[in-house]
Protein backbone atom coordinates (compact mmCIF):
# COMPACT_ATOMS: atom_id res chain seq x y z
CA UNK A 1 0.00 0.00 0.00
CA UNK A 2 1.40 3.48 -1.13
CA UNK A 3 1.90 6.35 1.54
CA UNK A 4 0.13 9.00 1.49
CA UNK A 5 1.85 12.55 0.17
CA UNK A 6 1.37 16.26 1.44
CA UNK A 7 3.90 19.25 0.45
CA UNK A 8 5.08 18.81 4.01
CA UNK A 9 6.21 15.04 3.44
CA UNK A 10 6.77 15.13 -0.58
CA UNK A 11 6.76 11.23 -1.84
CA UNK A 12 9.41 9.58 -0.70
CA UNK A 13 9.87 7.29 -4.23
CA UNK A 14 10.61 10.94 -6.30
CA UNK A 15 13.20 11.87 -3.38
CA UNK A 16 15.33 9.09 -1.79
CA UNK A 17 16.18 9.85 1.90
CA UNK A 18 16.93 8.28 5.07
CA UNK A 19 13.67 6.93 6.56
CA UNK A 20 14.83 5.66 10.29
CA UNK A 21 17.57 4.04 11.81
CA UNK A 22 19.01 0.78 10.85
CA UNK A 23 21.38 0.63 13.37
CA UNK A 24 23.10 2.52 15.99
CA UNK A 25 26.74 1.05 16.79
CA UNK A 26 28.25 1.50 20.42
CA UNK A 27 31.94 0.45 21.24
CA UNK A 28 32.34 -1.39 24.09
CA UNK A 29 34.92 -2.92 26.45
CA UNK A 30 32.31 -5.85 27.72
CA UNK A 31 29.95 -6.94 24.91
CA UNK A 32 28.72 -9.41 26.98
CA UNK A 33 27.89 -6.43 29.68
CA UNK A 34 26.12 -4.70 27.64
CA UNK A 35 24.13 -7.62 25.59
CA UNK A 36 22.79 -8.86 29.39
CA UNK A 37 21.47 -5.10 30.01
CA UNK A 38 19.61 -4.69 27.14
CA UNK A 39 18.33 -7.99 26.96
CA UNK A 40 17.23 -8.71 30.74
CA UNK A 41 16.07 -4.33 31.75
CA UNK A 42 15.23 -3.11 28.29
CA UNK A 43 14.22 -6.68 26.97
CA UNK A 44 15.42 -6.79 24.14
CA UNK A 45 16.47 -9.44 21.65
CA UNK A 46 19.94 -10.58 20.96
CA UNK A 47 19.63 -10.95 16.73
CA UNK A 48 23.35 -11.38 15.54
CA UNK A 49 26.90 -11.59 17.30
CA UNK A 50 29.91 -12.86 14.93
CA UNK A 51 33.13 -11.30 13.68
CA UNK A 52 32.49 -7.79 12.37
CA UNK A 53 33.47 -7.73 8.70
CA UNK A 54 36.42 -6.07 7.86
CA UNK A 55 37.67 -5.31 11.12
CA UNK A 56 40.35 -7.78 12.51
CA UNK A 57 39.56 -9.03 15.78
CA UNK A 58 36.37 -7.71 16.26
CA UNK A 59 32.91 -8.65 17.26
CA UNK A 60 29.74 -7.43 16.22
CA UNK A 61 26.48 -7.45 17.75
CA UNK A 62 22.85 -6.67 17.00
CA UNK A 63 19.97 -6.13 19.29
CA UNK A 64 16.82 -6.37 17.63
CA UNK A 65 14.29 -2.46 18.07
CA UNK A 66 12.27 -3.97 15.25
CA UNK A 67 12.75 -5.86 11.60
CA UNK A 68 15.03 -2.87 10.57
CA UNK A 69 16.18 -1.30 13.68
CA UNK A 70 18.78 -2.32 16.07
CA UNK A 71 21.15 -1.37 18.24
CA UNK A 72 25.09 -2.55 17.84
CA UNK A 73 27.69 -2.93 19.94
CA UNK A 74 31.10 -3.31 18.25
CA UNK A 75 34.07 -5.08 20.80
CA UNK A 76 37.98 -5.45 19.79
CA UNK A 77 40.53 -5.90 21.72
CA UNK A 78 41.97 -1.88 21.89
CA UNK A 79 38.75 -0.42 22.98
CA UNK A 80 39.41 -1.72 26.58
CA UNK A 81 42.67 0.61 26.63
CA UNK A 82 40.79 3.37 25.81
CA UNK A 83 39.95 5.44 29.14
CA UNK A 84 35.97 7.45 29.04
CA UNK A 85 36.15 10.79 29.84
CA UNK A 86 33.19 12.39 31.33
CA UNK A 87 33.20 15.76 29.34
CA UNK A 88 35.10 14.27 26.38
CA UNK A 89 33.68 10.80 25.53
CA UNK A 90 30.79 10.93 27.30
CA UNK A 91 28.30 13.79 28.93
CA UNK A 92 27.11 11.69 31.99
CA UNK A 93 23.42 13.07 31.87
CA UNK A 94 21.07 13.99 29.18
CA UNK A 95 22.17 17.58 29.47
CA UNK A 96 25.59 17.82 29.85
CA UNK A 97 28.29 18.20 27.27
CA UNK A 98 30.49 15.93 25.34
CA UNK A 99 32.75 16.51 22.82
CA UNK A 100 31.59 17.58 19.27
CA UNK A 101 30.62 14.45 17.39
CA UNK A 102 30.16 12.22 20.17
CA UNK A 103 26.94 10.48 21.37
CA UNK A 104 25.09 12.70 24.16
CA UNK A 105 22.10 10.56 24.63
CA UNK A 106 20.35 7.60 23.06
CA UNK A 107 16.63 7.57 23.29
CA UNK A 108 14.74 4.84 22.64
CA UNK A 109 10.83 4.97 21.44
CA UNK A 110 7.45 3.17 22.57
CA UNK A 111 4.27 3.47 21.45
CA UNK A 112 2.50 4.71 24.28
CA UNK A 113 2.35 6.40 28.15
CA UNK A 114 1.11 3.30 28.85
CA UNK A 115 4.29 1.44 27.01
CA UNK A 116 6.77 4.19 28.80
CA UNK A 117 5.22 3.14 32.18
CA UNK A 118 5.76 -0.43 31.72
CA UNK A 119 9.15 -0.53 30.89
CA UNK A 120 10.06 2.01 33.86
CA UNK A 121 8.58 -0.78 35.79
CA UNK A 122 10.71 -3.21 34.42
CA UNK A 123 13.84 -1.18 34.46
CA UNK A 124 13.53 -0.43 38.43
CA UNK A 125 12.61 -4.28 38.62
CA UNK A 126 16.16 -4.80 37.95
CA UNK A 127 17.64 -2.63 39.92
CA UNK A 128 18.20 0.28 37.64
CA UNK A 129 17.15 3.75 38.95
CA UNK A 130 15.43 5.57 36.20
CA UNK A 131 13.64 9.42 36.54
CA UNK A 132 10.63 10.65 34.93
CA UNK A 133 8.95 11.22 32.91
CA UNK A 134 9.25 14.61 31.82
CA UNK A 135 6.50 16.09 29.50
CA UNK A 136 8.32 17.85 26.30
CA UNK A 137 5.22 18.96 24.87
CA UNK A 138 6.17 16.34 21.98
CA UNK A 139 7.42 13.44 24.12
CA UNK A 140 6.90 12.03 27.54
CA UNK A 141 10.95 10.75 28.04
CA UNK A 142 12.06 8.89 31.20
CA UNK A 143 15.92 8.62 31.88
CA UNK A 144 18.46 6.19 32.90
CA UNK A 145 22.25 4.80 32.76
CA UNK A 146 23.41 2.08 31.13
CA UNK A 147 26.61 0.04 31.60
CA UNK A 148 30.24 1.93 30.35
CA UNK A 149 28.80 5.59 30.65
CA UNK A 150 25.99 5.39 29.03
CA UNK A 151 22.72 7.81 29.25
CA UNK A 152 19.91 6.63 28.03
CA UNK A 153 16.04 7.81 27.23
CA UNK A 154 12.90 6.43 26.92
CA UNK A 155 9.76 8.38 25.13
CA UNK A 156 6.46 8.57 23.61
CA UNK A 157 4.75 11.24 21.22
CA UNK A 158 1.37 10.73 20.01
CA UNK A 159 1.71 12.99 16.87
CA UNK A 160 4.50 14.04 14.56
CA UNK A 161 6.50 17.28 15.57
CA UNK A 162 5.04 20.01 14.35
CA UNK A 163 7.31 22.16 12.94
CA UNK A 164 5.54 25.63 12.93
CA UNK A 165 5.41 25.19 16.86
CA UNK A 166 8.79 23.59 17.98
CA UNK A 167 11.52 26.02 15.57
CA UNK A 168 12.12 28.82 17.81
CA UNK A 169 12.80 31.98 15.66
CA UNK A 170 15.05 32.77 18.53
CA UNK A 171 17.10 30.06 18.41
CA UNK A 172 17.54 30.16 14.56
CA UNK A 173 18.67 33.59 14.81
CA UNK A 174 21.60 32.31 17.41
CA UNK A 175 22.74 29.88 15.33
CA UNK A 176 23.39 31.93 12.20
CA UNK A 177 20.48 30.79 9.55
CA UNK A 178 18.93 32.79 7.49
CA UNK A 179 15.17 32.85 6.50
CA UNK A 180 16.07 31.50 3.02
CA UNK A 181 18.60 28.45 4.75
CA UNK A 182 15.19 27.54 6.75
CA UNK A 183 12.85 26.95 4.26
CA UNK A 184 15.84 25.10 2.54
CA UNK A 185 15.88 23.13 5.90
CA UNK A 186 12.42 22.90 6.52
CA UNK A 187 11.90 21.95 2.87
CA UNK A 188 15.29 20.11 1.51
CA UNK A 189 15.55 20.28 -2.23
CA UNK A 190 13.83 16.96 -4.16
CA UNK A 191 16.49 14.48 -6.41
CA UNK A 192 15.47 11.58 -7.68
CA UNK A 193 19.13 9.96 -8.11
CA UNK A 194 20.77 8.82 -11.26
CA UNK A 195 20.67 5.21 -10.97
CA UNK A 196 23.42 5.21 -9.21
CA UNK A 197 25.69 6.64 -11.94
CA UNK A 198 27.26 9.33 -10.15
CA UNK A 199 31.23 9.34 -9.95
CA UNK A 200 33.24 9.16 -7.10
CA UNK A 201 33.83 13.38 -6.39
CA UNK A 202 38.01 14.25 -5.63
CA UNK A 203 38.87 13.81 -2.11
CA UNK A 204 38.19 17.49 -1.07
CA UNK A 205 39.61 17.94 2.37
CA UNK A 206 37.51 20.57 3.62
CA UNK A 207 34.50 18.07 3.37
CA UNK A 208 34.05 15.28 6.31
CA UNK A 209 36.28 11.78 6.04
CA UNK A 210 36.63 8.77 7.37
CA UNK A 211 39.88 8.21 9.42
CA UNK A 212 41.30 5.60 7.57
CA UNK A 213 45.56 5.38 6.60
CA UNK A 214 45.69 7.96 3.93
CA UNK A 215 46.93 5.50 1.64
CA UNK A 216 44.20 3.18 1.80
CA UNK A 217 41.34 5.95 2.10
CA UNK A 218 42.87 6.77 -1.48
CA UNK A 219 43.10 3.10 -2.84
CA UNK A 220 39.68 2.89 -1.32
CA UNK A 221 37.77 5.71 -3.37
CA UNK A 222 40.06 5.05 -6.50
CA UNK A 223 38.67 1.44 -6.81
CA UNK A 224 35.28 1.26 -9.28
CA UNK A 225 32.38 0.87 -7.05
CA UNK A 226 31.47 -2.94 -8.85
CA UNK A 227 34.96 -4.09 -7.67
CA UNK A 228 35.02 -2.72 -3.80
CA UNK A 229 31.34 -4.15 -3.52
CA UNK A 230 32.54 -7.57 -4.80
CA UNK A 231 36.25 -7.66 -2.72
CA UNK A 232 34.58 -6.32 0.91
CA UNK A 233 31.24 -7.96 0.92
CA UNK A 234 30.74 -10.92 3.15
CA UNK A 235 27.30 -12.16 2.88
CA UNK A 236 26.98 -15.69 4.57
CA UNK A 237 25.99 -15.81 7.87
CA UNK A 238 28.48 -17.64 10.70
CA UNK A 239 26.02 -20.39 11.45
CA UNK A 240 24.51 -22.36 8.53
CA UNK A 241 20.79 -22.75 8.83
Amino acid sequence: MSQPTSPRHPDPAASPRPNGVHHLALCTADIKQQIDFFTDVLGMELVALYWMHGVKGAWHGFLRLNDHCSIAFVQSPQIAGIAPVLGVSHSGTAGNPSAPGTLQHLALNVDSPEDLLALRDRIRSRGVNVIGPIDHGFCLSIYFAGPELLTLEISTSHEPIDAGAWIDPEVVALAGISPEELARYRKPAAYAGEGGAVAQPPIDPARPHMHYPAEAYRRMLAMPDAEFTATRSQTQPPVKV
